[in-house]
């Protein structure tokens, strides 16, 4: 058993919670109390009903998830939003978000993250907001072939592959989640390749004119990554069990 009040602060160090800048509605930090002791850690990408009843039933006290509850401002709390609540006071579960900050870590963050498992090797960052970089460079001096099976053998048929860029690409951008405001940025990176979860339709079009190779892997695979070390790090700190709360959101 741990006290709340260190993982949070532990998980605030860490990750640079506060440090930085993040979109007003994410409210970073610990969103939902408990009775202020943890037993059990878990990690989820998502908020909802559905993930915090998988994690009670798992006996996990604390929640770490990267898309936090609060997004579209004040909400009258009936129907659905009065069973996440009720759910959590009954399950006297916790919830910790964290989101840019986990976009953004060299370390701990989801494409630091990505990097590493396709063996992509970080040389710069790009793509600023309120001061800090949330997009990763990384070099590559591969086949594009080569970059797609590394992406299939982490996420499977679900890669969407984008190719009229170059056939070995020296370097690769990785943006996990949308990287919708991405695309235009590309280039001026250096690179002409971009790895990311989500885009929109006509991104095909604007790849095939502006010559790019872009590999859509999913907005919920790619950002499995960040909350998972995480809360990792701090289960392993405080020697509590860990698990990850898998939902199987195929977006």
């Amino acid at each position: 058993m741990a006290q709340l009040d260190e993982i949070v602060a532990f998980c605030d160090s860490r990750a640079r919670t506060h440090e930085v800048a993040d979109f007003r509605e994410a409210l970073n930090g610990l969103q939902f109390g408990n009775n202020g002791t943890v037993t059990h850690i878990g990690a989820a990408v998502d908020s909802g009903l559905v993930p915090f009843q998988k994690a009670i039933d798992a006996g996990i006290d604390l929640l770490v998830v990267h898309h936090g509850m609060f997004w579209n401002g004040a909400k009258r709390i009936v129907g659905p939003e009065y069973a996440k609540y009720k759910t959590l006071v009954d399950g006297n579960l916790a919830v910790y978000a964290c989101h840019l900050p986990l976009d953004a870590h060299l370390e701990i963050g989801n494409a630091a993250c990505l990097a590493r498992v396709i063996e992509a090797e970080q040389s710069g960052t790009f793509l600023p907001y309120e001061g800090t970089d949330l997009g990763l460079v990384c070099k590559w001096g591969r086949s594009r072939d080569s970059l797609k099976t590394a992406l299939q053998d982490q996420f499977g048929p679900r890669v969407a592959s984008i190719e009229y860029g170059s056939d070995a690409p020296e370097k690769i951008c990785i943006v996990t989640g949308s990287g919708n405001s991405v695309v235009d940025q590309v280039k001026a990176a250096g690179a002409d390749t971009l790895v990311t979860g989500e885009l929109k339709q006509h991104f095909f079009t604007i790849a095939q004119e502006e010559s790019l190779n872009l590999y859509v892997c999913g907005h919920y695979a790619t950002e499995t990554f960040g909350v998972d070390a995480l809360a990792r790090e701090a289960s392993e700190r405080f020697q509590l069990p860990y698990t990850f709360v898998e939902t199987e959101c195929p977006l």
